[in-house]
């Protein structure tokens, strides 16, 4: 039996994977800013607008948010910034 993932909090941010929401032109300020981050650990770290409660009666089967889980929102522009520093593998 596979030992069930668990999140680190004692994890570092490592490096930004793709570009910053200032570079991608997605917001003015310090607020609001949707990023994705590699930690020390390999794991990988989503910051983005939580709307769990808007999904959570209408999420596919077979998928569910735990208790201490959040569904995290980011826009596409990000994650396609962030794909040439994601490893195939």
């Amino acid at each position: 039996m596979t030992e069930k993932w668990k999140a680190d909090p004692a994890a570092s941010f490592l490096r930004r994977m793709g570009k910053s929401s200032h570079e991608l032109g997605q917001t003015s300020g310090n607020s609001s800013c949707p990023d994705v981050w590699e930690l020390d650990n390999g794991d990988v770290a989503v910051i983005g607008s939580d709307l769990t409660a808007s999904y959570k009666d209408r999420l596919p089967p077979g998928v569910s948010v735990d208790p201490g889980e959040r569904l995290v929102v980011i826009p596409r522009k990000t994650i396609l910034a962030a794909k040439a520093d994601i490893p195939d593998a």
